[in-house]
């Protein structure tokens, strides 16, 4: 294998984010409209890394990804072992404004995935003003914890074993093994008790079906992608927001609930599409 670098760079911000000074990482590739990337919970910005490396998406657009505090590279804010994480809606819609402000771009796309699928409604109903148009992968107005949340942070257990384990089934069953496997190492790695901190967002805080039919996407386009085995974020949940909001959607066949990272090459082609029509606005 002859070595080679890829075409993605990745830097340190510092910045005050939520009223704290924070070291915030950072990766990008390409060039054009900015393509602002959030990652899943409990996982960070590698997720994206697929797009980053595809020149049909870094040729027209600036792929952005970020790890969130206390994910992948970005360190939790001085003070952190005094407190427990906890992700908040109202936090979350606030550190993408302040990041976006940061880096300068003016009226980026915002994509998420999971969480990330979730603010994006709460932006579109909140900011929609900011963005060029917003796109939401596995994206439900709500979900109910399914499982028992305090296994995530125990000491008697090995919590990125158990983040891992209560996501495996999450990634389509045809998806590449490596690509499911590097999915899963992602959340093996995971800090303690980040991933419990995220779910308080995805399943508690973060439920927005009395706001969905206020969703107005004449104001900033809406684009919904959500794989067809995802069981967390389900395909008819997502069609329910669609039809609440008069949002573009696409059920994507042989994905699941990680589709940027589990088979990037197969996501790639249900994005296309979508950027081209974004990029025609």
């Amino acid at each position: 294998m002859k070595p080679r670098f890829e075409p993605v760079t990745g830097r340190y911000l510092h910045l005050e984010l939520l009223g704290k000074p924070h070291r915030l990482y950072i990766e990008g590739a390409g060039q054009g409209i900015p393509l602002l990337c959030l990652h899943t919970a409990g996982s960070d910005a590698r997720q994206f890394r697929g797009l980053m490396n595809d020149q049909r998406v870094t040729a027209n657009f600036r792929v952005i990804a970020f790890d969130m505090p206390w994910h992948g590279k970005s360190s939790p804010p001085s003070g952190w072992q005094d407190t427990d994480y906890q992700l908040t809606s109202r936090n979350y819609v606030r550190m993408i404004l302040e990041i976006a402000d940061a880096l300068g771009i003016d009226k980026p796309v915002v994509m998420g995935c999971s969480i990330g699928g979730r603010i994006v409604l709460h932006l579109a109903h909140e900011h929609p003003e900011r963005f060029r148009a917003l796109i939401g992968l596995e994206s439900a107005a709500h979900t109910d914890a399914y499982y028992d949340l305090g296994w995530l942070d125990r000491p008697d257990v090995h919590g990125g074993m158990v983040c891992a384990g209560v996501v495996s089934g999450l990634v389509a069953p045809v998806a590449p093994l490596a690509e499911h496997w590097e999915t899963l190492w992602h959340y093996m790695q995971s800090g303690p008790g980040v991933f419990k901190g995220d779910l308080h967002f995805y399943t508690l805080d973060g439920d927005i079906r009395d706001r969905v039919d206020q969703i107005d996407t004449k104001r900033c386009p809406l684009f919904l992608l959500t794989g067809e085995y995802d069981y967390s974020c389900t395909a008819e949940a997502t069609i329910d927001v669609a039809k609440r909001t008069g949002a573009s959607v696409t059920i994507m066949q042989g994905l699941g609930h990680f589709p940027m990272s589990e088979n990037p090459e197969k996501f790639i082609s249900y994005l296309l599409p979508v950027l081209e029509e974004i990029r025609a606005l």
